[in-house]
C-alpha cells in the first residue's frame, strides 16, 4: 500500500516537475492580440503560414486572415499607396506568419507599452537573405512611411497616409535592406550577417519537411541571454543544440525525507510502519 501511495504521489507531481523545468525563453507564445496562450499543433494553417502547423502560436483563422489585403487582425491595409505588387506582398504575409505563429521568438520578447498587446519582439536577428530578398522584391513598391507601427491617419478606421505625406518607392524610403528590416516595425528585427542554415539567425522562410530551424536558433540565443543575465553571468554556456536542462521539482524534493516513512521495512522503511 505504501508503495502504491509513493507511485501515486510521483505521478501527480510529474506535471509540476515538467512545469518547473520549462524554459521561459523556449517554445512560448507572446502575450499579444491574437496569439494562443501556448504553442501546439494546428490541423491546418493557411498557405504561407503552413510551415508552423506542427507547433504554432496562431490559429487556423489567424493564418487565413494574415493573407488578406485588409483583415480583422489589425485593420491594416497593405495597399495604402496603390496595390502592393504580389512579389512584395508575399514577404509581408510571411512576416505576419512568423510574428503570429512562431513559438521560437522567446529570447526577443519584451514588455510592450501598448493598449492592444502586453508583449512584443525586439531585435530578432533576421537572416541576411530574408532581409535582402524582402527589400529587392519590394524596392519598386510604394509607401509613404518609414515606420509602419505608428503615425498613420486612422480617421476611417484603417491606416491611411498622414496628411501631407507622399507615396514614394520603397528604395527611396528604405535605401538599404537594413533600413527596411530594422525600421519598418520599430526595431522588431535586426539585419543579421548570418545566412540561412547557420543556426544563428531567424528564418522567415524554411522548408517544414526539414523541420523548423528556428528552434535551434532560439536555444542558442536563450543560452547567451541566460549567461549574460545579472547574477548568472557565465553560469550557463550558449547552447547550439539540445534542450534546456530541467530543474528539480520542489515538490519532489520535499518528498525525499518522507520516503523512509512510506516504504515498508523490507524496502528500507521506518520500523514505525511495522505491525505490532
Amino acid at each position: 500500500m505504501a508503495v502504491a501511495l509513493i507511485v501515486a504521489l510521483a505521478v501527480a507531481l510529474v506535471p509540476l516537475a515538467a512545469e518547473a523545468g520549462k524554459d521561459p525563453l523556449l517554445n512560448v507564445c507572446m502575450d499579444a492580440k491574437h496569439h494562443k496562450s501556448q504553442p501546439g499543433p494546428e490541423g491546418k494553417l493557411y498557405q504561407q503560414c503552413s510551415p508552423w502547423k506542427d507547433n504554432a502560436c496562431c490559429t487556423a483563422n489567424t493564418s487565413l486572415e494574415a493573407h488578406k489585403d485588409q483583415s480583422y487582425l489589425y485593420n491594416f491595409n497593405w495597399n495604402h499607396c496603390g496595390v502592393m505588387p504580389p512579389q512584395c506582398k508575399r514577404h509581408f504575409i510571411q512576416d505576419t506568419c512568423l510574428y503570429e505563429c512562431s513559438p521560437n521568438l522567446g529570447p526577443w520578447i519584451q514588455q510592450a507599452d501598448s493598449s492592444w498587446r502586453k508583449e512584443r519582439i525586439l531585435h530578432v536577428p533576421l537572416c541576411r537573405e530574408d532581409c535582402e530578398e524582402w527589400w529587392q522584391d519590394c524596392r519598386d513598391a510604394l509607401t509613404c512611411k518609414e515606420n509602419w507601427h505608428k503615425g498613420w491617419n486612422w480617421a476611417t478606421g484603417t491606416n491611411r497616409c498622414p496628411w501631407g505625406s507622399e507615396c514614394r518607392p520603397f528604395h527611396q524610403v528604405f535605401p538599404r535592406p537594413q533600413d527596411l528590416c530594422e525600421k519598418i516595425w520599430s526595431g522588431s528585427f535586426r539585419l543579421s550577417p548570418e545566412r540561412r542554415g547557420s543556426g544563428r539567425c531567424i528564418q522567415m522562410w524554411f522548408d517544414p519537411a526539414r523541420g523548423n530551424p528556428n528552434a535551434a536558433v532560439a536555444r542558442y540565443y536563450a543560452g547567451i541571454k541566460r549567461s549574460s543575465s545579472p547574477g548568472q553571468e557565465g553560469t550557463v554556456p550558449p547552447q547550439s543544440h539540445g534542450t534546456a536542462r530541467a530543474l528539480p521539482c520542489p515538490g519532489l524534493l520535499l518528498l525525499l525525507p518522507l520516503l523512509p516513512l512510506l516504504l515498508p521495512p523490507g524496502l528500507g522503511g521506518s520500523p514505525r510502519w511495522r505491525s505490532p
